[in-house]
């Protein structure tokens, strides 16, 4: 998994994920980013998952324990661009009852 950051002019941060996400180091990857942008304050931001090819059950648990670090935090954190098999992954699980989930990055930050 890579992972790439960015900020948007009003202060959305947005976390892009490429590649396979399967757990292990990159479950301490995108943990370490999200601590680091709440340690700046960044209480709203995205993970862009256009560019993710696979995701397993372990890769689902690094974006739960991402969006309860947030709410516990007192911040947001909304999903955009899933793929087909990463949607269907969200919906089988039922996740996209406890994630907002949008099909592109402009509705995501629109919805802030």
């Amino acid at each position: 998994m890579n992972l790439t950051t960015e900020k948007t002019d009003n202060g959305i941060s947005i976390i892009r994920l490429e590649g396979d996400v399967m757990g292990g180091p990159e479950a301490t990857k995108l943990n370490e980013e999200i601590n680091r942008m709440l340690d700046a304050g960044s209480l709203r931001v995205i993970i862009d998952l256009s560019e993710v090819n696979r995701m397993n059950s372990s890769g689902l648990g690094i974006l739960i324990n991402a969006l309860k670090t947030y709410e516990q935090n007192g911040g947001e954190l909304k999903l955009c661009g899933p793929t087909p098999l990463v949607h269907n992954l969200l919906k089988i699980t039922r996740l996209t009852n406890v994630f907002e989930v949008y099909d592109t990055e402009d509705a995501a930050i629109n919805s802030f």
